[in-house]
C-alpha cells in the first residue's frame, strides 16, 4: 500500500468491466485506442501490456498469415526472433551497415533490402529496426518503397522512436514514411508504465489486414490485462498530444547543451548528427546520448560502474567503447544531464588508464554463424545440453543475446563459432547478462541433437 498507493490500487480493475471495455461502442477503452491512432497517424492502434516484445510477436504472427518467407534485419531485437519461432516463419537474414570507424551496427539500407527480397523466393514481408540503440535512424521511406515494389509490407520496430511523430526537428517517424506495421515502445521515451507499448497499422497498409493483426495481438496477450498499464498508455497519449511539442523542444535544446558539455570532458566524445550520411544512417535522434569513451583509455565496462558509485547514474547500455544514456520527454533533462556530466568528469579524473585509444579501431563484432536450419525447427526439435567449450561447430537450439541491447549474437538454427562464444562470455565477465540461454552463465549450451 505504501509503495503503490490507494489511488493506484483502486484503479487496478479487471477486464470486461461495464463502462470501461464492455457496453455501447465505442467503449472508453476502444475510444482510448482510437485517440492513440489519431495522435500517431495510424489506421488502427492496439495497446500492449507485454511491451514492444508483444508487438514483435504479433507482427510475426500477422505475416505468417501471408506465407512463410520473410526478410529480417539480422540485428533485430531478440523478441523478433522469438516471433519467428512462434510463427514458424522462414527468415532470410540481411545485415545492417557496420560503421567502419565505430564498429557498431547502424540501419538497414534500401539497397540491401532490395537484394534480399530479390533473393528470397515467396517472400511475404520484411522487418527493419529504426532508430537503433545508438540513435541512428533508417531511410524508412526508401525501405518502404523497396518493400512495396516487391508487393510486401514493411514492419518497423520503432521501439525507441515513440516520440518522433511530435516535433518537426525530430526524424520522420515510420508511419509517416510509409511503414505498414510499426511497433512503438511507448514507455521508453514517452513515459507510460514499464511493460506498456503500442502497435500501429498504417491507414492504407500493403498486405496487412487489421483484423488479422487483432487476432495476433489477442493470441499473445493476457486475458487479465493490467488496467494500470493500459491507463498509463492513454494518459501519456494525451500528454504527448497536448504538451509533447513544447516538452520535446525543451529536451532537444537541453540535449544539445549536454552533448557539448560531454565533449569538453577530457577523453570523451559523443555520437551525434555528424553520423548522418554514413551508410545506414539517414538521420539521427537527438534524444539519444551515446558517449565514446575511447579517448579516456578505459572501457565503458570500467566507466559505467564508476558512474553508479559517484553519481547514482544508471546507463541504458554500455560496452567496450560506447555508453548510452536515455532522456525521456518531460524529464528534467538539463538537471539530470548536469548530474551525468559531473559524474563523468569525476570518473575520468579518477581513471588511471594507459592512454587514449581514439585511434584504435573498435573491436569488430564476431561473424554470425551459418544458418543451418530454421529457428523454429531448431528450437523445438531434438536437442541436448553440452559444455560451452564443446559447443563450437554445433547448431544452436536457443538464442544467445548479450543484454543490453538484447540483439541475438546467436540464433536457434545457427552454427556456433568460437569467436561468438568468446564474445558472449567476455560480455558476461564484464557485467552483462544473457537472454535466451537456458544457462545464463554460459557454462553449457543447448544444441540440436546430432
Amino acid at each position: 500500500m505504501d509503495a503503490i498507493g490507494k489511488r493506484a490500487l483502486a484503479l487496478d480493475i479487471p477486464a470486461l468491466t461495464p463502462g470501461i471495455d464492455v457496453g455501447p461502442e465505442p467503449t472508453p477503452f476502444q475510444r482510448a485506442q482510437e485517440l492513440a491512432a489519431e495522435a500517431w497517424g495510424a489506421g488502427r492502434t492496439w495497446f500492449l501490456i507485454n511491451g514492444a516484445s508483444q508487438g514483435n510477436h504479433a507482427a510475426a504472427l500477422t505475416l505468417a498469415h501471408l506465407g512463410e518467407a520473410i526478410v529480417v534485419q539480422r540485428n533485430a531485437h531478440s523478441s523478433t526472433i522469438d516471433g519467428v519461432i512462434l510463427s514458424g516463419l522462414r527468415p532470410t537474414f540481411v545485415a545492417p551497415e557496420i560503421d567502419p570507424e565505430l564498429g557498431i551496427a547502424h540501419c538497414l539500407t534500401p539497397e540491401a533490402l532490395d537484394a534480399a527480397l530479390r533473393d528470397t523466393d515467396g517472400v511475404v514481408g520484411a522487418t527493419a529496426v529504426s532508430p537503433t540503440y545508438f540513435g541512428a535512424v533508417a531511410d524508412v521511406r526508401g525501405l518502404a518503397e523497396v518493400a512495396h515494389a516487391h508487393d510486401v509490407p514493411l514492419v518497423v520496430d520503432e521501439a525507441w522512436g515513440a516520440h518522433l511523430a511530435f516535433h518537426e526537428r525530430l526524424p520522420e517517424h515510420a508511419l509517416s514514411a510509409g511503414a505498414d506495421l510499426v511497433i512503438s515502445s511507448t514507455h521508453k521515451i514517452v513515459g507510460s508504465l514499464t511493460q506498456s507499448a503500442m502497435l500501429h497499422v498504417a491507414r492504407e497498409p500493403v498486405g496487412i489486414d487489421p483484423e488479422v493483426v487483432d487476432r495476433a495481438v489477442t493470441l499473445v496477450e493476457s486475458t487479465s490485462p493490467s488496467s494500470l498499464l493500459l491507463g498509463s498508455l492513454d494518459a501519456q497519449r494525451r500528454y504527448i498530444a497536448v504538451q509533447g511539442r513544447e516538452l520535446l523542444e525543451e529536451a532537444i535544446e537541453a540535449m544539445a547543451a549536454i552533448r557539448a558539455a560531454v565533449r569538453e570532458v577530457r577523453g570523451l566524445d559523443v555520437l551525434d548528427e555528424r553520423l548522418v550520411g554514413r551508410r545506414g544512417v539517414h538521420d539521427y535522434d537527438p534524444l539519444r546520448l551515446a558517449i565514446d569513451v575511447r579517448g579516456t583509455g578505459a572501457t565503458g565496462y570500467q566507466v559505467a560502474p564508476m558512474l553508479r558509485e559517484l553519481g547514482d547514474i544508471n546507463l541504458e547500455l554500455f560496452g567496450e567503447n560506447v555508453m548510452v544514456a536515455v532522456f525521456g520527454m518531460g524529464e528534467r533533462v538539463a538537471a539530470q544531464g548536469a548530474r551525468l556530466v559531473e559524474a563523468l568528469r569525476r570518473a575520468v579524473d579518477q581513471l588511471h588508464a594507459a592512454g587514449p585509444r581514439e585511434h584504435e579501431a573498435f573491436a569488430p563484432p564476431p561473424p554470425w554463424g551459418e544458418l543451418a536450419m530454421g529457428p523454429r525447427e531448431a528450437f523445438l526439435g531434438p536437442q541436448e545440453v553440452v559444455p560451452a567449450e564443446r559447443a563450437v561447430g554445433r547448431v544452436a537450439a536457443e538464442s544467445l543475446a548479450a543484454y543490453p541491447p538484447g540483439v541475438p549474437n546467436v540464433l536457434p538454427g545457427e552454427r556456433l563459432t568460437a569467436e561468438t562464444l568468446d564474445y558472449v562470455q567476455r560480455a558476461l565477465e564484464q557485467g552483462g547478462s544473457l537472454r535466451g540461454a537456458s544457462d545464463r552463465k554460459l557454462r553449457t549450451v543447448r544444441v540440436v541433437a546430432e
